[in-house]
């Protein structure tokens, strides 16, 4: 993991003065830096893959795409408000720097799936518990709570239910 740690860097007051964004971009732009990521993302569900690997906007789509294809399972999408075209389902949480809400489509689990969530990073944890509630609301089973990046001082995974698992931690 040292060239996946090599290749994020880290941007002072982004988006807003006070807050330093992990920036995983160079890391995608590194293909072994992206392989190790994903691999080992998906190292734990090689034996058993769930029903879906769910991802969370924006940057959690690029993970979660590339699990579902390595695992052979479907991949859902969780979208900011107004970007689904079909009936959804909403969920509202706070941010370190804001609130803001999810959506996901209304089938895009079905009752007793497993799901894997994944999202590029863990901070106060309220996009997360967001995601867990509507894939729960479906009837799904969340089996991991899965992210690239955790900022640990922010103590985020104290609010989420379930396993949680982050493969970096700042």
């Amino acid at each position: 993991m040292d060239r996946v740690v090599a290749t994020i860097r880290a941007i002072p007051d982004f988006p807003k003065p006070g807050i330093l964004f992990r920036d995983i971009t160079p890391m995608m732009q590194d293909p072994e830096a992206f392989r190790q990521v994903i691999d080992a993302l998906v190292a734990p569900h090689l034996d058993n893959p769930p029903d879906r690997v769910a991802g969370i906007e924006s940057r959690g789509f690029l993970f979660a795409s590339a699990m579902a294809y390595r695992l052979g399972c479907g991949c859902v999408v969780l979208r900011k408000p107004g970007k689904l075209p079909w009936k959804t389902r909403s969920a509202s949480y706070s941010l370190e720097y804001g609130t803001d809400s999810i959506e996901i489509h209304e089938d895009a689990v079905t009752p007793g799936q497993t799901v894997v969530l994944v999202d590029d990073l863990l901070a106060t944890g309220g996009t997360m518990q967001a995601a867990a509630k509507l894939v729960r609301e479906l009837g799904g089973k969340v089996v991991e709570q899965l992210f690239v990046v955790e900022l640990g001082d922010l103590n985020g995974r104290a609010r989420l239910e379930g396993p949680v698992r982050s493969l970096l931690k700042y």
